[in-house]
């Protein structure tokens, strides 16, 4: 899991790291007089990596998400060095309301990039799992575009949008969650609209 939050901690430039530290109801209002926005809480079991909490601060929205087929990045064939400019965010096939929810909690995790980035992050939905990839991009000696990937890479699955923040769970109302029913609608998609379905 350390080497884990190493990479996410590569991942989000801006970031105050806690390690392993208890979380108590003061924890909310010392991250506040830190001014930070969000808060992310990473779940594992034996090691791997399985969930994943954003926390937006200090009135919330809180999402959760399950992580799957998880690739650190020391597994990533050919990997080179991560730069630590500000990254360009692809949100693909995210386009129905929960979709869109879904984007706008993500998308305040990173600050705006300037244009000359060359990394570039993608949350791709398919089948209401969203791949994430990270890559950086080059130039080679033709004037062609190449796409090198740096890692890590994983899937996620949100199962629950609250109101509120971790501080007060319990008593924050519930804006979405994934109910067990919701997995057997084989054509029913939560995070994506399709053409015929916006008519």
């Amino acid at each position: 899991l350390y080497k884990y939050l190493e990479i996410i901690a590569l991942m989000i430039t801006q970031k105050i790291s806690f390690g392993t530290v208890l979380i108590q109801n003061s924890f909310q209002t010392y991250l506040w007089l830190l001014q930070v926005t969000d808060f992310i809480l990473i779940h594992e079991t034996r090691g791997q990596p399985d969930g994943l909490i954003v926390c937006h601060l200090p009135f919330g929205p809180t999402a959760y998400f399950n992580l799957s087929n998880v690739v650190m990045r020391h597994d990533v064939p050919d990997r080179k060095t991560i730069s630590m400019v500000y990254p360009h965010l692809i949100f693909n096939n995210l386009n129905s309301r929960l979709g869109l929810r879904v984007t706008s909690i993500l998308k305040y995790l990173f600050p705006v990039p300037k244009p000359e980035s060359r990394r570039i992050m993608t949350f791709s939905n398919d089948d209401d799992f969203i791949s994430f990839r990270h890559h950086e991009y080059s130039k080679n000696e033709h004037g062609e575009i190449e796409l090198e990937e740096v890692g890590p890479r994983f899937e996620m699955r949100p199962y629950c949008i609250k109101l509120g923040t971790l501080e007060n769970i319990e008593a924050a109302e519930t804006e979405w969650v994934l109910k067990p029913y919701m997995n057997t609608a084989s054509k029913r998609q939560l995070l994506s609209v399709h053409d015929e379905d916006s008519e």
